[in-house]
């Protein structure tokens, strides 16, 4: 069972592909910035580590089973 506003990690053949990030935003604008920001830290994180979106999906993916 989800818990409002958990971000799920999207897999195909076990392999995550992909994220739903609900919002709480009532507006697109919202949403959109919301987006928007996570690029910005995606592109932060990548720049300062070199951790790729897949690695971080993998990653979340592990972590969500323990």
């Amino acid at each position: 069972m989800m818990s409002a506003g958990e971000t799920i990690v999207i897999e195909r053949h076990g392999k995550p592909i992909g994220f739903f990030v609900p919002i709480s935003a009532k507006d697109r604008r919202a949403g959109r910035d919301a987006l928007g920001r996570l690029a910005s830290e995606l592109d932060e994180l990548h720049a300062t580590t070199g951790v790729d979106e897949n690695e971080l999906v993998r990653e979340l993916g592990r972590t969500r089973r323990r």
